[in-house]
């Protein structure tokens, strides 16, 4: 439970409203959040986190609930995910854990955004050509929810660099693109033991999983990483990358809501063009 004072200054910021359901609540709008950090010199997740302890749900997760408990919402605001890759797959995944109320986000990509990436990534813009993905993603998060802490590294990342991005993360996204890096990301989780969620697209196929430290991986299935990526021969159209990064991002928020994964020894296998889904063991 947050400390008296604290408790005291929510109780008296807080504001009593239905739920979208009609369930009577109390609830800490986004200027009360911000004021209330400022007064108590915390993280405004921090100020969350305390609210949601005390029973008083930051307005901005209200409909959040029932997808998730008060007690899940407040161990989202505690907890880190590593990110590599602000593409197409990595903007959309920023996307969704920012907006779920994932406290601290780790990101890395060293590229920056071009014309080709306006038909798919989410980040990208016609006045950010140019710009480093890290900025845009830095930008994007502190737009949307300020209270998450969102750190964007402007670089590609080695396997240590990996390392260093997934140190004190509980779960790992891989947002790469071909294959040429993801075996150095999946030994770097491994080696951490953390779950790495994975996901790839190649035109209007993708897959999604779950790799636990030492498990298979899906892009243990492909090969090495040289030639041409699948994503470079069959193009990224925009709805199978959304749809990957959703996938991706609702499995690594259950892993962080402290839910079992969905997708362990598993591959969820898409298909677009004939809306077909299917879940395949390794």
């Amino acid at each position: 439970m947050p400390d008296t004072a604290l408790l005291a200054a929510l109780r008296k910021a807080s504001c009593q409203r239905p739920y979208p359901d009609g369930r009577p609540g109390w609830f800490l709008d986004a200027p009360a959040v911000a004021g209330l950090a400022r007064d108590f010199a915390l993280a405004p997740r921090r100020v969350e986190i305390a609210a949601l302890s005390g029973g008083i749900c930051p307005l901005r997760y209200a409909r959040n609930l029932t997808a998730f408990s008060m007690a899940e919402q407040a161990r989202l605001l505690a907890s880190k995910a590593a990110l590599v890759g602000l593409g197409g797959l990595g903007g959309g995944v920023l996307e969704n854990l920012v907006r779920a109320g994932v406290g601290c986000i780790h990101a890395a990509d060293g590229d920056v955004f071009e014309e080709t990436n306006l038909n798919r990534q989410l980040l990208s813009r016609l006045d950010a050509l140019g710009r480093p993905k890290a900025e845009l993603a830095a930008e994007r998060a502190a737009a949307v929810n300020p209270s998450v802490e969102c750190v964007a590294h402007n670089q590609f990342l080695d396997r240590a660099g990996m390392e260093a991005l997934l140190a004190g993360a509980q779960v790992a996204v891989d947002a790469l693109g071909g294959l040429v890096d993801r075996p150095a990301l999946t030994a770097a989780a491994a080696g951490l033991g953390i779950p790495l969620v994975t996901g790839a697209v190649a035109g209007y196929t993708a897959i999604v999983a779950t790799v636990l430290p030492g498990g298979p991986s899906p892009a243990d299935l492909f090969g090495g990483g040289s030639g041409k990526a699948a994503e470079d021969v069959l193009g990224c159209p925009s709805p199978a990358v959304m749809a990957v990064a959703a996938l991706e991002a609702a499995e690594a928020i259950r892993l962080l809501a402290g839910r079992p994964a969905a997708l362990v020894g598993k591959a969820l296998i898409i298909d677009l063009e004939t809306m077909r889904f299917e879940t395949v063991a390794f």
